[in-house]
């Protein structure tokens, strides 16, 4: 569990980020192929996003 005023960290094993959501952020949760990860943190709230780009690569 974060510290007080830390808006990023987990909470019984499940990862939330309160900082102000940024579009760059959003796009490299959702798009980013340099991550091996199809369940990655969320840019913003709590949970689980999936990284859309592992879907993209050959295998």
């Amino acid at each position: 569990m974060a510290s007080n005023g830390d808006k990023t960290g987990t909470f019984l094993g499940i990862p939330y980020n309160w900082n102000r959501p940024t579009m760059q952020r959003e796009k490299k949760t959702w798009w980013d192929p340099e991550n091996d990860k199809f369940v990655v943190p969320r840019a913003y709230g709590w949970g689980y996003a999936f990284n859309l780009a592992t879907f993209s690569r050959k295998k």
